[in-house]
């Protein structure tokens, strides 16, 4: 649970910042939101099927050892 709070964690920082930057140059909200997530938008379906993939792996792999961590200590 650590890495999947460490992982969130370092997103939010990272979209923060680069909003925070967006919008030091002068965009507005809105427009400093569609440029932090333009680069999902023009992803092709191969792409996105291999990220969801990869994400599912990771919460999977996760859930696996939390289940298995409280199992062991019952």
């Amino acid at each position: 649970m650590k890495i999947i709070g460490i992982s969130l964690l370092m997103m939010g920082c990272l979209m923060g910042f680069s909003l925070g930057i967006d919008i030091f140059q002068g965009f507005d909200v809105s427009q400093a939101l569609y440029n932090a997530l333009s680069p999902f938008r023009v992803m092709e379906v191969a792409e996105l099927f291999v990220l969801f993939f990869l994400l599912f792996l990771f919460f999977a792999e996760s859930a696996y050892l939390f289940i298995k961590k409280r199992n062991q200590s019952k």
